[in-house]
């Protein structure tokens, strides 16, 4: 694609680090940029210092009917939904409309034949960085990008052909591969939840998006399903060779657990990949998570000493079930990117078992979820529940109360330091303090990892004050 002077409009700039490598790239490939975001520039001054210095024209505060229609190229956020009515607008014009993930697949000097590719509701990223961690131990020039805060695009010049590429793939980052009919050549989904119900028309749109990343596959390729996971069995197939994964349970192929040991069963043989001992991280999910990681790396032909040494050696990653602190006996979780009922679950039955009592810290944005399952988890499960304010927190309310739980809410608070501040009243010594909303973090946060750091300061600033 040739960039070198054509007008090119960057539609959401955001805060998570995408936006910024995506301008960048575009910059160094010549194009004339204008960003515009209806964010207002306090609002993406972390994103906006980045660049600074650079050439381009910044619309802030509002989108400019002028911007969209004397583009020659639109590179949208993958927060900006497809129905945009300005995405409308361009379309009805005959102007092009980009992702950066696309961009990026168009880049490469092998396609998505050198890409292995991760998504999931739960557990994506551990899974990522899991088979990051492995294919880096055959091959130090792996890249490990995508749904990460930093843009694929900015690895660019470190790629050539033998190049591994392992990316952590959203939805919404999926959307932009389907104009290129481009799929990674292993493509693996960690398991399909309700959520962001908000931007899809329902359960079955949603698991179509997240099928999109085996939809262009072919039959050399691989996908690695989680049989455990209903919806995951029944998406559409593709062309690519199944790979299925089972922490439940022996499987004739694929990854699955027996007993303390995670196995790996293909064309007949049988190998040990690791006991349990050896294994770090707390939960079930994990578990799963380092099913998925073991098939997509097998798959890639990575050796079962390598993987098992990945696995034993790694240590989980920030703001998912990460321990911040323990204070007098209770430790601190935080678990900010669980920003789904399932997830927040997943949580709960994590650190229950362990745990004297869970007080739990929840509430936020609403997707349009149902949080029902959550509410009976949280009567049966947790001793105390804590919400912060949002649009889905009445809805949490609602359900706790419909399962006969009420009597566990103390107290709603639109500041996270007064939640942790409450939290730490009620907590002794034994509890788990957990951080887990099972909802977006808009509206009090700019994201969930605002979210989680603001937790964090507060409980350290507890741990300090003792």
């Amino acid at each position: 694609m040739q960039l070198d002077g054509k007008r090119v409009l960057v539609m959401g700039l955001g805060v998570h680090g995408g936006g910024v490598g995506v301008v960048k790239w575009l910059v160094k490939q010549g194009a004339r940029v204008t960003i515009t975001d209806l964010k207002a520039r306090i609002e993406l001054e972390s994103s906006l210092d980045q660049l600074r210095g650079l050439p381009a024209e910044f619309v802030l505060g509002e989108h400019r009917e002028a911007d969209f229609a004397n583009a020659e190229l639109i590179v949208r956020n993958p927060a900006v939904p497809r129905e945009s009515k300005w995405l409308k607008l361009a379309r009805a014009r005959g102007i092009p409309i980009e992702m950066e993930m696309g961009l990026f697949f168009a880049q490469l000097p092998r396609g998505g034949a050198q890409v292995i590719g991760i998504t999931g509701t739960k557990g994506k990223t551990t899974t990522t960085l899991m088979v990051g961690a492995m294919l880096k131990a055959t091959n130090s020039k792996t890249v490990v990008a995508g749904n990460l805060r930093v843009s694929a695009l900015e690895f660019l010049d470190q790629i050539d052909e033998t190049t591994p590429v392992v990316l952590e793939l959203s939805s919404w980052q999926l959307e932009g591969l389907e104009p290129h009919a481009a799929s990674p050549r292993i493509a693996g989904i960690t398991n399909i939840y309700p959520d962001h119900l908000n931007r899809y028309r329902d359960m079955n749109d949603y698991a179509r998006a997240k099928a999109a990343i085996f939809r262009f596959q072919q039959p050399s390729d691989f996908v690695v399903l989680n049989f455990d996971n209903r919806i995951s069995t029944h998406l559409p197939r593709g062309f690519a060779r199944v790979v299925w994964t089972s922490a439940r349970g022996s499987l004739r192929e694929g990854a699955y657990r027996d007993g303390d040991a995670l196995m790996w069963k293909w064309d007949g043989m049988r190998e040990k990949i690791l006991d349990l001992g050896e294994f770090k991280l707390p939960g079930e999910h994990n578990i799963a998570n380092a099913l998925t990681a073991i098939a997509v790396a097998k798959s890639w032909g990575v050796p079962a000493e390598i993987i098992a040494s990945a696995l034993a050696n790694f240590r989980g990653v920030e703001h998912r079930q990460e321990l911040v602190a323990e204070i007098g006996g209770v430790r601190f979780i935080n678990d900010t990117t669980a920003t789904a009922p399932a997830a927040t679950i997943a949580a709960i039955e994590t650190f229950q078992p362990t745990a004297r009592r869970i007080v739990l810290i929840a509430g936020g944005a609403d997707k349009e979820l149902d949080f029902i399952e959550m509410a009976r988890v949280i009567a049966h499960k947790v001793a105390h529940l804590i919400l912060l304010e949002g649009s889905a927190t009445e809805k949490i309310v609602e359900a706790v109360e419909r399962v006969g739980a009420g009597a566990l809410l103390r107290g709603r608070f639109d500041t996270m330091r007064a939640a942790v501040d409450r939290a730490r009243e009620i907590a002794q010594a034994g509890d788990v303090v957990l951080l887990s909303p099972g909802c977006a973090s808009f509206g009090m946060f700019a994201n969930e990892f605002e979210r989680g750091d603001e937790f964090k300061k507060w409980v350290r600033e507890n741990k300090e004050a003792r």
